[in-house]
């Protein structure tokens, strides 16, 4: 049985992706922390976080990945429809912790949750040094969506959606991609493929493909460290439907 190597709370090195396991998929390590500089270095090789409160911390490479690359977003018609509605608004970075615990609440469909208050607190001390973006849609003064994520470099890697009304996330999946690609980030690490995924135009590529992307596109000049403003809307500018 293969033996899962613990992190070495001192160093930030983590194992060759190569080796992580096929059963689970994707299970690289365990062990370490959740500081600013781990989490960082992990992203940066294509490795995440993913554990439950009973768990010690789990560190996760999958083969294949999942990936968005924003100008290959899919708007169906429904869709289509609820982003020409002008009774909503989108924003960035206005309202992290509310879009943090939107995506931690618990429902009949989602007793649990891997949002676990340690990694709460890990991505808003993210979100309060730069790194960690949340994506907000509004209506009627009330958050009914959003995503949250990490820039480095080119690459946004998304973490977690919600959506309190039809299409809430769908609408900040989509001005998200309208933005990056308007500031020409190539790509959306989504970690791992779902059909809700799949129905946004979402695919899985090999791990080796992955990680070229990583190399070429994590060391481009991307975004400054801060908060990024919103500046595309649907209709404007618009992605390929």
């Amino acid at each position: 049985m293969p033996t899962i190597p613990w992190l070495d709370i001192d160093k930030l090195d983590f194992p060759d992706v190569d080796n992580a396991l096929d059963d689970p998929n994707g299970l690289l390590a365990v062990g370490g922390d959740l500081s600013r500089e781990r989490i960082l270095a992990a992203y940066r090789r294509g490795v995440f976080p993913w554990y439950e409160e009973s768990q010690p911390i789990l560190w996760w490479s999958p083969q294949p990945r999942a990936v968005l690359y924003p100008e290959q977003v899919y708007i169906n018609r429904s869709l289509r429809k609820a982003l020409r509605r002008d009774d909503y608004s989108v924003s960035f970075d206005t309202a992290f912790n509310d879009v943090l615990e939107g995506c931690a609440a618990l429902s009949p469909k989602r007793p649990g949750t891997w949002i676990t208050d340690d990694m709460r607190a890990a991505y808003q001390g993210l979100h309060q040094a730069g790194w960690a973006h949340s994506i907000e849609v509004w209506r009627n003064g009330k958050l009914i969506g959003g995503l949250y994520g990490l820039g480095i470099g080119r690459v946004f890697f998304g973490e977690s959606m919600f959506s309190r009304e039809a299409n809430a996330s769908k609408i900040a999946l989509v001005h998200l991609c309208g933005q990056l690609h308007e500031w020409g980030y190539p790509l959306i690490d989504c970690q791992v493929g779902n059909d809700y995924l799949d129905s946004m135009g979402a695919q899985e590529i090999n791990r080796d493909t992955f990680k070229q992307h990583l190399e070429q596109y994590t060391l481009a000049p991307g975004r400054s460290i801060g908060a990024w403003n919103m500046n595309w809307r649907y209709g404007h500018s618009t992605p390929a439907e």
